[in-house]
């Protein structure tokens, strides 16, 4: 295994409390997208939800506690002094027994220390878009985490939305990431373009998000950093010249610096341009900052989560309501016992746009995948105690589309994933994913829709075990 880099020296300008109130967040009083559907909207107590990053995700693990972007009162935030024999604060965590569920928004922003980092040059200053969006939940027994990428070149209808400097109209057949960058330009800044993003994803999945947190370059560099970088496999020789990254296959070891150019890395050797692709890679590194995490048996130990809980304090934006740091903390520890296995991940099912194939629509299938979160259920197709493949519809209308595999599919229908890969494997080689029905592809574990063979995800297990032979995590 060889180190992709150093840690570089410097520090990290904490973000501001933003003053301004944005009404509204949660979209509830806009009117939805001509596309949107009607839904029963769930009123889940999400007061801290903010701090289950900080277990599920090792980025996000490491995310707790940072400035808040105050969306009601302005709150007075004043540093305790640390007495030298203080007893440490028992965790707790608040929402034990209910689910948790937040907006991940990854900012490209060319401003301050994130200008090195994104290749920007002066003309990009004040340049501001949402690169990466993901929805995270957290199950109520903290068993599970799902986790769904949004496309940013996917085109949607969004409500209006109301910042401190008027009301923005709503947009049709827009790309999903200019909501951020036009509620930046046209609102307050950084409260209104997540807020604004907030209230239109709310409108079109029917879920009730309450809170977000908003990641730039700078900060995601500085929370791998923190917990000592992340092990990657890289399938093939990879080389961006427009990240600089150069990469050789095998089992690397990545800084912060070096994984967040693998998360934003959207061209060279290693992808193919799309950021459809690049979604399912960012996926990919989440799953192994988890795995990280739980190999150092770093959510068993509270005295690290409080380092990495002060750390963070000057790396993220959230939303409010936030509870103190030992709340928080007590959130991560109560995921100590998830199985790793169970971060399920996987990008909205998507068609290319009529009309424009470098832009995407959601597929007839996106409202399968949204329904599941808003029934708190796992982004799985296997119950347990039940084989697989027979759980599989989506992987058996694959098949079915070809008369000559449909034979073929019928004899492996019995099986079971692999206990290695956590893949079924059909009587003629096809690799299945079984917790998307998604087609595996044996050289780099990309899983491909089986209608539309858009990407939707990466088989880690299955890369991680054939590609790289990293042991399995106990």
């Amino acid at each position: 295994m060889v180190s992709a880099g150093q840690q570089e020296g410097g520090s990290v300008t904490s973000h501001r409390i933003v003053k301004q109130v944005v009404p509204d967040p949660s979209g509830r009083h806009s009117s939805p997208p001509r596309h949107s559907g009607n839904y029963r909207m769930r009123r889940t107590a999400l007061s801290t939800l903010s701090a289950l990053l900080v277990a599920a995700l090792v980025f996000l693990t490491a995310a707790i506690a940072p400035a808040v972007i105050d969306l009601g009162n302005q709150p007075r935030v004043v540093q305790i002094i640390t007495q030298p024999n203080a007893k440490p604060l028992d965790p707790v965590d608040p929402n034990a027994g209910k689910p948790i569920s937040f907006l991940l928004m990854g900012q490209d922003t060319r401003d301050g220390a994130n200008s090195a980092l994104s290749g920007g040059t002066s003309a990009d200053q004040g340049f501001h878009n949402a690169d990466t969006t993901m929805v995270v939940q957290i199950s109520a027994d903290r068993s599970y985490i799902n986790l769904i990428s949004i496309p940013r070149d996917s085109l949607v209808d969004i409500p209006s939305c109301t910042t401190p400097k008027g009301t923005i109209p709503a947009q049709y057949n827009v790309m999903f990431n200019s909501i951020f960058s036009t509620a930046w330009k046209r609102g307050d800044g950084l409260a209104s373009a997540a807020s604004c993003t907030l209230s239109a994803v709310n409108a079109l999945t029917g879920l009730n998000l309450q809170q977000f947190i908003v990641v730039d370059f700078e900060g995601l560099k500085s929370m791998i950093d923190a917990v000592g970088g992340v092990d990657v496999c890289v399938p093939v020789d990879t080389k961006d010249r427009y990240t600089d990254l150069n990469l050789k296959k095998g089992l690397r070891h990545l800084d912060g610096l070096h994984a967040t150019m693998y998360a934003r890395m959207r061209h060279g050797t290693g992808t193919d341009g799309t950021d459809i692709m690049r979604t399912t890679r960012q996926q990919y590194l989440i799953k192994q900052l988890l795995n990280e995490a739980m190999g150092k048996s770093l959510f068993t130990q509270t005295s690290q989560l409080y380092q990495l809980a002060k750390s963070a304090l000057h790396s993220l934006s959230f939303s409010s309501g936030l509870g103190n740091v030992a709340t928080l903390v007590g959130l991560a520890i109560s995921l100590k016992n998830m199985d790793p296995t169970r971060l399920y991940a996987q990008t909205i099912p998507v068609v290319p746009a009529p009309g424009n194939k470098n832009r995407r629509i959601w597929s007839a299938d996106a409202d399968a995948v949204w329904a599941k979160l808003r029934n708190d259920q796992p982004l799985t197709l296997v119950k347990t105690g039940e084989s697989a493949s027979s759980a599989s519809p989506r992987a058996s209308a694959s098949s079915s589309s070809s008369p000559s595999s449909t034979t073929k599919s019928s004899a492996s229908a019995n099986s079971s994933p692999d206990p290695v890969t956590g893949l079924i494997t059909r009587a003629d080689g096809t690799l299945i994913d079984p917790n998307t029905g998604g087609i595996v592809n044996p050289k780099d574990g990309s899983i491909t829709d089986p209608h539309t063979m858009e990407y939707i995800g990466t088989a880690d297990r299955y890369l991680n075990a054939t590609v790289c032979a990293v042991p399995a995590q106990k």
